[in-house]
């Protein structure tokens, strides 16, 4: 059974679980992962949701303010073990009822062209492609993608 709980970027399992996300990153996006990674500070993100199976942390991700309607979707993971199980959709739909109970009405987000699953799981949530954004602009292996919620 998978829980969920609540949370904040200084939180142990979070701080954990991100250590491999980014080992990831790196593999998939090789000599880019130096760019990716100045955008991914822990230092502005408040709101983080953890998943346990077994009482063990398996997923997370988070989001920070964008502007005033809008939140940033960041440090989306899950244990490669536990993948396709509907964590990562469980997470994502705990990430978007926190942000709509702190009154924001939209989500907006960056992934890679390189991880064809984020892409999969984001689509069947709703999210649609948007012009990149911010220091995404121009990228060519970054796609950005947003919601309403």
């Amino acid at each position: 059974m998978v829980t969920l709980k609540r949370t904040e970027a200084d939180d142990k399992d979070f701080q954990a679980l991100v250590v491999l996300l980014d080992a990831e990153l790196r593999d998939r996006d090789g000599e880019e992962h130096v760019f990716y990674a100045q955008f991914n500070s822990l230092e502005r993100i408040r709101h983080v949701v953890l998943a346990y199976h077994n009482g063990m942390a398996v997923g997370c991700g988070a989001f920070r303010p964008y502007d005033e309607q809008t939140v940033e979707i960041k440090r989306m993971f899950v244990n490669h073990s536990l993948r396709g199980q509907g964590i990562a959709k469980s997470i994502l739909t705990e990430l978007e009822a926190w942000a709509r109970e702190n009154n924001y009405r939209q989500c907006l987000l960056e992934t890679g062209y390189n991880q064809p699953e984020a892409i999969a799981l984001y689509q069947k949530s709703g999210y649609h492609q948007v012009a990149n954004y911010g220091p995404y602009a121009g990228i060519g292996n970054s796609l950005c993608m947003k919601k309403e919620i």
